[in-house]
């Protein structure tokens, strides 16, 4: 893996953990030699992500729509930083960077920039590990909605297997390694004639 996107927030939470988790990210993908793209801010975890990184010797790219810009968050000391239109632009640029994604404790529009790859993930549209950084178990209840969707029959197992999770950056990444995409249809069930 050359490049991982990493999704997280824009504020620091309330908790010092989230930051250190940032820290602890940055610095460890800066060690395994696996740059980083993310958002492009200055701000919350997303600038200590950064700054991590760049402090042990990575790479960091950031994308920013001209919006967050002209708003004075873009983070101005990157290794490259792509300035777009719009938050769709953005995620597809971020998309086609990465290698794959991790989600850190973040608001909704983390949730959707993670969910919105786990998507394309399902439909084939690429076959790279998305993970969920589940610091001080931020993302527990979420691993649980995800169980009951399968129990309901909107998700196959082997979909719901697609969300790599661990409490550790070191670890995530090691599951990164070894992931192998599913080989099974999205559908539960088609009608007849599809």
């Amino acid at each position: 893996m050359k490049r991982i996107c990493v999704f997280l927030g824009s504020n620091p939470g309330h908790d010092s953990r989230y930051t250190e988790a940032a820290v602890e990210l940055g610095t460890e993908l800066a060690k395994r030699e696996i740059g980083v793209v993310y958002g492009g801010s200055g701000v919350g975890l997303m600038g200590t992500l950064a700054d991590a990184a760049l402090a042990a010797g990575g790479s960091v790219i950031g994308v920013i729509p001209e919006l967050l810009v002209k708003k004075e968050v873009a983070h101005h000391g990157l290794t490259e930083q792509y300035v777009v239109p719009s938050m769709h632009a953005r995620k597809a640029k971020m998309a086609e960077l990465s290698d794959g994604f991790i989600a850190m404790p973040g608001g909704i529009g983390t949730l959707e920039e993670f969910f919105e790859v786990l998507t394309w993930n399902q439909l084939g549209y690429h076959s790279k590990p998305c993970g969920l950084l589940d610091v001080k178990g931020y993302y527990s209840e979420l691993a649980g909605f995800l169980d009951k969707v399968v129990e309901e029959g909107f998700l196959v197992s082997e979909h719901r297997g697609m969300v790599l999770t661990d409490a550790s950056p070191g670890g995530l990444l090691d599951k990164f390694d070894g992931y192998v995409p599913p080989q099974v249809d999205k559908w539960i069930e088609k009608k007849k004639g599809l």
